[in-house]
């Protein structure tokens, strides 16, 4: 098909088997690579955040210029996620189409996801105490700060399904992202794939929940630093109670809204080893 319209790209039929080869080959990566790159995939996420933040700060801006210019800045994360390469737990989602292949086993599928949600944990805080003692957070007269103070306390006073619910939004568009970089065959094509699900997911106000684990975080510290700005609900609590429906909206908006589908039209009459 690709040929027929003179695209230089993988057919979604190619696509998907690509996607379940590279599922396998996660889920048998050794254990601390596995964790190695998860931290820096939390902390490329982290990265997008924070461009994104900056972004946001501009009082000067209108809403939709701000939405979406935050969003094209965001994008960043996976750019660096998808080119230079790590483990992020929302496109990894993406795996249970060589589970339900039959590629992987049950428990290669948990392991690697648990691994790679503590490594993205681990990554994106490191980068929270990094911009703390930077005091990057002090650009534009502290506007940056307070910025990252809004944001972090509106995550965590959305009610459990919106956030659910924000969450299944979300990594729709990031595993579609995800999908679409497979499509490319240069470096070009991957990120030109990247930037406009991501952007519309973040202009969008979706929740992502290794970005939150950057946000948030950086959102409690801050208020340390500008109590002008603190948020009573901004908490440890808050954050649990943030990153559980978001992670699991995560999960199903991949895998059940992508993967799957995708799984029963080009993959379903493909036979593999037992699990």
């Amino acid at each position: 098909m690709s040929e027929i319209f003179g695209f230089d790209a993988y057919t979604p039929k190619e696509i998907a088997e690509r996607v379940q080869s590279v599922g396998v080959a996660k889920a048998r990566l050794p254990l601390l690579t596995q964790l190695t790159l998860g931290i820096l995939a939390g902390g490329f996420i982290g990265l997008g955040a924070l461009y994104f933040t900056l972004v946001a700060s501009d009082s000067d801006l209108s809403f939709s210029a701000s939405r979406v210019l935050g969003g094209l800045a965001f994008s960043l994360g996976l750019i660096l996620v998808v080119i230079a390469g790590a483990e992020l737990f929302t496109g990894n989602n993406l795996q249970i189409m060589a589970w339900a292949d039959r590629r992987i086993t049950t428990v290669e599928l948990i392991r690697n996801w648990l691994v790679v949600y503590v490594g993205n944990f681990v990554g994106a805080l490191g980068l929270v105490f990094l911009v703390l003692w930077s005091q990057h957070w002090r650009m534009n007269d502290d506007a940056v700060g307070t910025t990252a103070i809004k944001i972090a306390a509106g995550k965590v006073a959305l009610p459990f399904w919106e956030a659910f619910f924000k969450g299944v939004l979300c990594n729709v568009l990031v595993c579609l992202a995800v999908w679409l970089t497979l499509a490319g065959r240069t470096v070009v094509d991957k990120i030109f794939a990247i930037v406009f699900p991501i952007s519309a997911f973040v202009a969008a106000g979706f929740e992502h929940s290794v970005a939150n684990m950057y946000f948030i975080p950086l959102g409690i510290l801050l208020q340390h630093q500008l109590p002008t700005a603190s948020v009573p609900a901004l908490n440890l609590t808050g954050l649990i109670t943030n990153l559980i429906p978001v992670t699991l909206g995560n999960i199903a908006g991949g895998t059940g809204m992508v993967a799957a589908v995708y799984y029963l039209v080009y993959c379903r009459s493909s036979t593999g080893a037992p699990r």
